[in-house]
């Protein structure tokens, strides 16, 4: 690859950012999905860099860095801890995938006329899934704690374990036929060194690294930014590819985002810019069929990029469902986990940018890669959008079986509860309405439906549902016929309007996020709908007055207060483990 200019480089990131500006204002006036005018920025962005002359190399290069940043950024969020209670069914669905779709990938690809050297690739292509895309749709607080969060999460840190392995071994020529088992021993060794580095440095050193930057966000953010060059300079120096170590980079930093909370936030903004970049990057390399490709190897071009998408957003989606609903997942989990991962990884197109670079595959088929991947993460960021629509159409049509055995083996309820309290998740509210019915010997069932709070709820409580509160077959296992009261502390809309659409006989309690929709929840038949704003400016006014009125003593208010904040950091800490 030829030297580029830092000019160069600064005229290509400002194009980059100045096309984008305008598609995005669109999206947000809209509220549009983002991705697809990613893309739409980048299509644009590629004509403008052609303009000024700007190298396809260049692009390229500023792909494979942005991609190692992002891969960083998101090796940082991975909370082992998190996703260990799903990871054999993550594991096997993970798999199932690699497998099924990445040997139908190869064979379609060979029918196509693809050599078989190349197919490999195709394969690759199909089955790895975005860890970017799957994890950012999946990114909201509430989402993320949900059993097709955690599957999704886990799912594609199996993929991104794997497509590791496969950036180290194809990295090294493998398959041109000058390169022998040696060099791609070596290779793996120094990539598992380097993650066997991480993790002892995020056992043994990190926190002494935190300890050294005191209150300071800055010198954190600093200490892991030299953290990231070290690991980063010894890939290179270990002739690996930087995203290895950007990857072990992440693994080395602790995941505690209570404790070191500015050093995520600062994480978090690196991560927005990368991402940006990256989908704009995506649009900008695309090369369009028929327009920039003669006819024949346009339509070569449409054969196999067409191919890929369908794998990846009919077929891959198709296979996760199966295997979770095999494994006992609902029927509504499996679907919308699957459909959190119907699209091309960016571990796929570093693969696909090294083999370009070492003459592995020809550039119609890495047009064809990345052209299937623009797609399929712009139809990935539209079926997440209408999950629902899409889930609801399947089972409408029969298509999907009902499957119950994760609830059932994961639930404890009694037999002859009955005239209780049902509480809908159990983060800081939840706990505290628990404690509440154990103070007047009332008895509950907690519906919840995060596998990492498990163990914790049936430790502190009698009886409990670990499932979904859109599907019927929780309520049924919460025997709610017999209750006498359901209380939501999840401000979702979806699951307050799906709660009310049951026609329970028992009271509804709910949490809205605002004022007009608490004023809608309760016209459709809500007993009460709590918003934490008011309450919090009510619950403030009445420390006051009692602190004015001398009920209450400034020591007890400071006490009542800190052990208020210990509860809400005991509930997030059973949430990350």
């Amino acid at each position: 690859m030829e030297v580029v200019s830092m000019s160069d480089l600064l005229t290509a990131v400002s194009i980059m950012f100045i096309v984008t500006g305008p598609f995005l204002l669109v999206a947000n006036r809209y509220d549009l999905p983002t991705v697809p005018f990613f893309i739409l920025a980048g299509i644009a962005a590629g004509f403008g860099l052609d303009a000024f002359g700007i190298a396809d190399e260049l692009t390229l290069e500023i792909a494979q860095y942005g991609i190692a940043l992002l891969v960083f950024s998101f090796g940082v969020g991975i909370d082992i801890s998190a996703v260990r209670s799903v990871i054999w069914d993550s594991e096997l669905a993970a798999l199932a995938q690699i497998f099924v779709v990445g040997s139908v990938g190869y064979a379609l690809s060979v029918a196509l006329g693809v050599t078989p050297s190349e197919g490999i690739y195709v394969g690759i292509a199909a089955a790895l899934s975005s860890t970017i895309v799957g994890r950012g749709l999946v990114q909201t607080d509430i989402q993320s704690r949900l059993v097709r969060g955690r599957l999704s999460n886990s799912i594609q840190f199996v993929q991104d374990l794997f497509a590791i392995l496969l950036v180290l071994i194809l990295g090294t020529g493998l398959g041109t036929g000058t390169v022998g088992a040696g060099p791609v021993a070596m290779a793996v060794g120094y990539g598992l060194a380097l993650i066997a580095a991480a993790f002892l440095v995020n056992r043994y050193l990190f926190d002494a690294i935190g300890r050294l930057a005191g209150d300071s966000d800055e010198l954190m953010i600093l200490g892991v930014v030299s953290l990231l060059a070290a690991f980063v300079g010894a890939a290179q120096s270990a002739d690996i590819s930087i995203i290895v170590g950007a990857f072990a980079a992440g693994l080395a930093i602790r995941h505690d985002p209570i404790e070191y909370l500015g050093l995520f936030n600062g994480l978090e903004s690196v991560r927005d810019f990368f991402v940006a970049i990256f989908f704009v990057t995506v649009g900008a390399l695309i090369t369009f069929p028929f327009v920039e490709a003669a006819w024949d190897e346009s339509v070569g071009k449409l054969l196999v990029a067409g191919g890929i998408v369908v794998l990846t957003a009919v077929v891959k989606p198709a296979i996760t469902t199966a295997v979770l609903l095999f494994r006992g997942y609902e029927r509504r989990t499996a679907t919308l986990t699957a459909l959190s991962i119907d699209q091309v990884s960016e571990f796929a197109l570093i693969i696909a940018i090294q083999a370009l670079l070492l003459g592995q595959i020809s550039e119609t088929l890495f047009d064809a890669i990345i052209l299937a991947a623009a797609v399929t993460m712009v139809t990935s960021s539209l079926s997440q959008r209408y999950d629902e629509q899409l889930y609801r159409a399947l089972v409408n049509r029969g298509l999907l079986p009902s499957a119950h055995g994760k609830i059932d083996a994961w639930s404890d309820v009694p037999d002859n509860l009955s005239d209780h309290v049902i509480i809908v998740g159990y983060g800081r509210q939840g706990k505290r309405l628990a404690q509440t019915c154990d103070d007047l010997d009332q008895p509950y069932v907690v519906v919840e439906n995060d596998p990492a709070r498990r163990e914790t709820v049936a430790a502190e409580s009698d009886a409990v549902v670990v499932g979904d509160a859109m599907e019927s077959y929780t309520w049924e296992k919460a025997n709610v016929e017999d209750a006498r009261i359901v209380l939501s502390t999840v401000a979702s809309k979806p699951v307050s309007r799906r709660l009310l659409s049951y026609n329970f006989d028992a009271d509804i309690v709910l949490r809205a996020t605002d004022q007009s929709e608490a004023r809608t929840l309760l016209e459709s038949g809500a007993l009460y709908v709590s918003v934490s704003e008011l309450l919090a400016g009510q619950q403030l006014a009445e420390h006051i007055e009692a602190l004015l009125e001398g009920d209450l003593t400034a020591a007890d208010l400071r006490e009542e207060r800190q052990a208020d904040l210990a509860l809400r950091a005991d509930v997030i800490q059973h949430h990350l483990q």
